[in-house]
């Protein structure tokens, strides 16, 4: 029997149209390139037959580790690796994957339930902890060393960037006051309150540091540019027929799927003189998805973290 995606710690979001939108036909292999808890992974496998195999990739060992167990019951059929987006090509090389050869691709982006609800990971003021949000723990920067050694400016326009933040000007000169003062907030709770104080006080249910460590979370784990790495090699992988399914939780990760699946797809466009011309790529895929699926109202009522969930599929032709 595969494992019971609701007794990990992890509820897998929009699990139903994830599978039903990749598993086209039994067998083929598919790649998970967020495994986590291994939810969507086991619903996979189970979905496409004994004779699927599957690649599992996770940049956080802890994951890796919860996958590895979830996924016991398919041990010879999937293949674990220990890395970010941006190395999927060299995995595939390494493992001799083909390109156009895999029947399924799968990108849950953004941070777990399971790093939000470790305290000591730094990614939530929810609970005091270390400035970290560091999705691999092994990697060299963490948060605090970002609001150390960024200028004013920079900060500034990574608050911007990365978290739309309206107050961004406010928030980044008052950091860099408390760093010309020796009082550099190290911890969560320091953060966020130096954030309010900054930024004004909660305007609605949003707490004004939300926006803060979203940025600074996508900063540390460069997240953008993993998955702008990682779009284009996906569909270098895919056979054709297979299948990329992307579940994002924010505008600027959705805009960025958004925009590579449109641009991949093409169309044509009329001419003010008459006529038309092709916009965009040569096609390469096609979207399956016009508009993006969201989760169900009894969905985001057992998983209220559900509601921002986007999907967007597409499929190689």
């Amino acid at each position: 029997m595969p494992p019971d995606p609701s007794s990990r710690p992890h509820i897998p979001v929009l699990l139903p149209e994830t599978v039903d939108g990749l598993v086209t036909r039994p067998g083929g292999l598919y790649i998970d390139c967020t495994v986590g808890a291994a939810g969507h992974s086991a619903a996979l496998l189970a979905a496409a037959g004994p004779e699927a195999r599957l690649l599992a990739l996770d940049r956080d060992p802890s994951a890796l580790a919860l996958a590895t167990d979830a996924l016991a019951p398919y041990a010879p059929r999937v293949t674990f690796r220990h890395a970010p987006f941006s190395a999927l090509p060299a995995i595939a090389r390494d493992l001799s994957i083909a390109p156009a050869s895999v029947r399924g691709i799968l990108l849950d982006i953004g941070v777990s339930s399971m790093q939000l609800d470790t305290p000591a990971r730094g990614f939530s003021f929810q609970a005091d902890a270390p400035l970290d949000m560091r999705m691999d723990p092994t990697s060299p920067v963490t948060a605090a060393a970002l609001l150390a050694s960024l200028p004013e400016a920079d900060l500034a326009d990574l608050l911007h960037r990365y978290g739309e933040e309206p107050a961004a000007r406010r928030i980044a000169h008052a950091i860099a006051a408390a760093r010309e003062a020796n009082a550099l907030p190290t911890t969560t709770a320091a953060l966020a309150a130096l954030v309010e104080r900054a930024a004004g006080p909660r305007r609605g249910r949003i707490h004004p540091a939300t926006r803060t460590f979203q940025a600074l979370r996508i900063a540390v784990n460069r997240e953008l540019d993993e998955l702008s790495a990682v779009l284009p090699a996906a569909l270098d992988l895919l056979e054709p027929g297979g299948r990329l399914a992307v579940i994002s939780f924010h505008s600027l990760e959705d805009r960025l799927v958004k925009q590579f699946m449109a641009a991949h797809e093409g169309r044509m466009e009329a001419l003010m003189a008459g006529g038309e011309r092709w916009s965009g790529l040569l096609p390469r895929a096609r979207r399956v998805t016009r508009h993006p699926l969201s989760a169900s109202p009894s969905e985001t009522d057992a998983n209220p973290r559900a509601r921002s969930a986007k999907l967007r599929i597409l499929e190689r032709i």
